[in-house]
């Protein structure tokens, strides 16, 4: 019997190769060839599932992005279930979007091969922004959360602690993909635990 293929399984086979591969070599390397090798698909067979490379490596940051941000918001549903009433939990929360582990890094360097790539490529910085946005609204709904069961204060200024999270979580990022060795999983949250206790600190202190 003939084995059926599914062509979102196809198309995640590829789109995850070219996550694997960017990881390693950069955009630039996410070639039709060399995601033949590494799927041990044809290149006919890949032209079959996506209309062109351009659709195949956007396809693939937009999954990439969901996966991301997925981490957050199942960690977060269960979390938000039963306990936000510390600055700590919030750190722990917001900790899945930084390259903490292995998998976790592979993720974070192929996206900031995306992000770099969407400066000059308006198809990239289109999913670039959505993702961004949607990240902002993610952190929003942690820190109201927070705040409503007395983990932070009340009266914090969201859009600025928003903002100022996701730059720090972006910095910490970049630190980890470059200087994996320095920039260990430890000292990572040991900062954005820092940051988050900031939030609750009182005011002027």
């Amino acid at each position: 019997m003939p084995k059926i293929v599914v062509p979102y399984e196809r198309r995640k086979v590829v789109s995850d190769a070219a996550v694997r591969i960017m990881a390693r070599t950069g955009i630039e390397g996410a070639s039709l060839r060399n995601l033949a090798t590494e799927t041990g698909l044809s290149i006919g067979a890949i032209r079959h599932y996506f209309e062109s490379h351009d659709e195949l490596m956007v396809s693939t940051m937009r999954e990439l992005g969901r996966r991301i941000r997925h981490r957050v918001t199942t960690r977060s549903d269960r979390l938000l279930a039963a306990d936000l009433t510390s600055p700590d939990v919030v750190a722990d929360l917001l900790a899945e979007l930084l390259p903490l582990g292995p998998e976790h890094r592979e993720d974070m360097a192929a996206w900031l091969a995306f992000v770099a790539a969407a400066r000059t490529q308006p198809a990239f910085q289109l999913v670039a922004e959505e993702h961004h946005e949607q990240t902002l609204r993610l952190i929003a709904r942690i820190l109201e959360e927070a705040t409503d069961r007395g983990g932070l204060p009340a009266g914090l200024d969201l859009g600025i602690e928003c903002f100022r999270l996701s730059a720090l979580l972006d910095g910490l990022t970049l630190q980890a993909v470059l200087r994996p060795q320095a920039a260990t999983s430890g000292l990572l949250m040991d900062v954005l635990r820092r940051n988050t206790r900031s939030l609750a600190a009182p005011s002027g202190s």
